[in-house]
């Protein structure tokens, strides 16, 4: 076999010793990498040990540059590779740490390299899980439509309830503009409720009343979307599947006896 091919097993596969040592490997690196970007970001830690992290942040990426490129050589198609998210997401991993180099506190950036953790779902197997994920992915898609609407409906309320508060309060009362009163149509219609700024008059302060009520129910309806939509998901999907008493893993053939992941009889 080709060095290439060797080298493109190792690095993109975890189905050998050799290529899974290397992924488990890489998720240490990755989680000690992002273990040293929240510390620093203390001052007490960034005044005691300061100079250390940034050394060990320093090998870090030259390991995860050097990783970025051994990819890049070993993939059968470069190309698809760089664009692929996790290409983008593990060139993404090494750049904060280049461009700290000219603006100072870029290198908190560096917290996407998180996002390279889902690869746990590749290496440990979690692929099981699969048939869960497709039907999350088919309800989102199929809440789409609906969830466009809503959110319109909910900006529309924003804008029109914004207006009014700006008529009603004034800036005498903080609602200095327009922008100004949407955010507060936001904070209120959320439950989240600042503080910030409230109104001061009656009329204000019934408006007010109105959205809260109204915020309430807003907040149920795309939880009710999804929950149907997840609901008709799992019963669209092909009937006669069976499932792993002990891993739970769907996608048997019909005359399957025993489970392709962990092997328990069916």
């Amino acid at each position: 076999m080709p060095f290439r091919e060797r080298l493109g097993r190792v690095i993109f596969e975890s189905d050998t010793p050799a290529g899974r040592a290397f992924d488990v490997a890489l998720l240490w690196a990755i989680t000690a990498s992002v273990a040293i970007v929240v510390l620093e970001s203390v001052s007490g830690v960034r005044a005691v040990a300061g100079p250390a992290l940034r050394a060990a942040e320093w090998a870090l990426t030259l390991l995860f540059t050097a990783e970025y490129f051994l990819r890049l050589y070993a993939s059968p198609s470069r190309r698809a590779y760089a664009g692929s998210f996790f290409g983008v997401v593990d060139l993404l991993a090494v750049i904060p740490t280049y461009t700290a180099l000219f603006l100072p506190g870029a290198q908190s950036l560096l917290l996407v390299r998180a996002l390279r953790l889902v690869r746990l779902f590749r290496i440990f197997k979690l692929g099981r899980y699969s048939r869960e994920a497709q039907i999350l992915l088919t309800a989102l898609r199929a809440s789409r439509e609906k969830i466009t609407v809503f959110l319109y409906t909910v900006l529309t309320i924003i804008v029109v309830v914004g207006a009014l508060m700006y008529f009603v309060e004034g800036e005498t009362h903080g609602f200095s503009n327009i922008p100004i009163s949407m955010y507060w149509a936001v904070v209120t219609m959320t439950t989240v409720g600042y503080g910030d700024i409230t109104p001061q008059t009656p009329l204000g302060r019934l408006v007010a009343s109105g959205l809260m009520i109204i915020g309430y129910g807003i907040i149920a309806v795309p939880t009710g979307i999804v929950t149907i939509e997840l609901a008709e998901a799992a019963r669209s999907l092909p009937a006669g599947e069976k499932m792993c008493p002990s891993c739970r893993a769907f996608g048997h053939v019909s005359n399957a006896r025993f489970c392709h992941d962990c092997g328990d009889k069916l």
